[in-house]
């Protein structure tokens, strides 16, 4: 049965009204939606984001990363409510790793963020990261488009810390963050991944009690490293930071780093200029999503897949050519 496409733009026009409102069950019926693999929601989704784009508010999209057990719960929690605290509307989108088994959520964010998931300005959304790059969403930029048009000012996207993660994250962010702790000997690994170039801060989180001599020392040695790496096009100095997000020490003067970043980059035009190519970037990658969903749902593609992997697993056929000869066949039926 086809969609009723009356009934289906007032229902989509309705519930943009509402996320506009600030109504957070509505936000997250809308991420529910844009998330969605269903063909049929593809449209709605799409009619939902351009009805929302136009009333986003000004906002600070902050990416934070750091490998498991680094504390990253923990310090956004600590953070969502002192940035609540200063009557900012928070939106947390924290992206679980996936069950290979269950294909679910493993950590479930609403349950390591008791206290700030009750908070009336605060919104959390957990998402099974499922088979996106480096277990980044697949909708995320979306997410922070809608999470923008019900009023949230400032956007914390968490990673799991693991693979390509961070680079998917920092393409669609302001400013990246990544926490470290102190002997913990991931610190070369950092350096060897890249990631620690593409920081805008580093953070050595735990620098508390026996720990923060470790910590200070850590710090002074990712703030050397930083020197090493060529200057950034937005004329930021990125900087090594200690806190401690169990006794709740140094996290505000962290997030006046931020502000203080926004305000830098904003004045010299680097701010826009970096969502400006976020933007392209965006539109780039949602052609091929768009093509690569298209030439999948394609009838004659699905039924001549299966013989051309037989042809391939037989020897019959080279997996390139099998590949330039489907693609020629999906081409051939445009024209």
């Amino acid at each position: 049965m086809g969609l009723d496409r009356k009934k289906t733009t007032f229902s989509i026009s309705d519930l943009a009204n509402r996320i506009k409102a600030g109504d957070v069950a509505a936000l997250a019926k809308g991420i529910t939606l844009i998330e969605s693999t269903l063909p049929e929601h593809a449209e709605q989704a799409f009619f939902l984001i351009e009805k929302c784009m136009p009333h986003r508010v000004e906002s600070v999209r902050v990416g934070i990363t750091g490998v498991p057990g680094v504390g990253k719960s923990t310090f956004i929690e600590v953070l969502g409510k002192q940035l609540t605290q200063m009557n900012k509307k928070v939106a947390i989108l924290a992206v679980d790793p996936t069950s290979t088994i269950s294909k679910g959520s493993i950590l479930g964010d609403k349950t390591r963020m008791e206290e700030l998931s009750k908070d009336p300005l605060a919104f959390i959304r957990p998402t099974a990261s499922g088979e996106s790059l480096g277990g980044v969403a697949r909708k995320t930029r979306e997410s922070i488009l809608l999470c923008e048009a019900a009023g949230y000012e400032i956007i914390l996207v968490e990673t799991v810390g693991v693979g390509q993660s961070e680079v998917a994250v920092h393409s669609m962010v302001d400013f990246f963050l990544l926490l470290k702790l102190a002997g913990a000997g991931d610190e070369l690994q950092g350096m060897k991944r890249g990631v620690m170039e593409m920081a805008d801060a580093i953070v050595i989180n735990k620098a508390d009690g026996d720990n923060k001599k470790k910590a200070e020392a850590a710090k002074s040695e990712f703030a050397r490293a930083l020197h090493l790496y060529p200057p950034k096009p937005n004329n930021w100095i990125p900087k090594a930071v200690t806190c401690s997000a169990s006794e709740n020490q140094g996290i505000f003067e962290i997030w006046e780093m931020v502000t203080d970043f926004a305000a830098q980059t904003k004045k010299e035009g680097h701010f826009n200029k970096n969502r400006q190519d976020q933007n392209q970037n965006w539109f780039l990658q949602a052609i091929e999503d768009a093509l690569k969903s298209d030439f999948y749902q394609d009838q004659k593609i699905k039924s001549r897949m299966a013989p051309l992997i037989d042809q391939i697993q037989s020897n019959k056929i080279s997996p390139y050519k099998a590949a330039q000869q489907l693609v020629s066949e999906y081409l051939s039926g445009l024209k």
